[in-house]
């Protein structure tokens, strides 16, 4: 059986979240073009060259690792440093975003994500997330 693109570019992100920091959760992110270029990938971990969870624990504040950047926060700095647009872009993500990741990436112009996962629900805000999404007319494909 041939997978379809988003179940590519999903299991390309459940791989990219093994090299998460953060014990807390892993999660992998991968931006693709609308006709299926891979722009870049991310996981959640410590900012260059800053001690990772693994290695000195979590920062916990809020019951939120502060240490860690999340791994869709990740995939779109990693383009923005190498100066990759992805205005138009898809997002397959491992989990559900926060909201944090969720207004950024509204910001940068994704038009469309796909969901590995729904177990992240950042202070009970993911139905908040999806509804954002909504009200940006981003489309949400949930391939869980």
């Amino acid at each position: 059986m041939r997978l379809t693109w988003d179940e590519l570019f999903l299991h390309i992100a459940h791989t990219v979240s093994l090299r998460s920091t953060c014990p807390r959760l892993h999660v992998g992110a991968v931006l693709s073009t609308s006709d299926n270029q891979i722009l870049s990938i991310g996981y959640n971990g410590a900012p260059k060259g800053l001690p990772h969870c693994v290695d000195v624990g979590c920062h916990i504040v809020g019951n939120h690792c502060v240490r860690t950047v999340h791994a869709e926060m990740n995939a779109i700095g990693s383009a923005a440093f190498l100066g990759i647009p992805i205005r138009g872009a898809t997002l397959y993500v491992t989990d559900c975003s926060c909201i944090r990741c969720a207004n950024v990436q509204i910001n940068v112009g994704i038009r469309r994500v796909v969901l590995g996962g729904n177990s992240y629900d950042s202070d009970g805000l993911r139905s908040g997330v999806l509804e954002m999404y909504d009200k940006a007319g981003i489309e949400v494909v949930n391939e869980r």
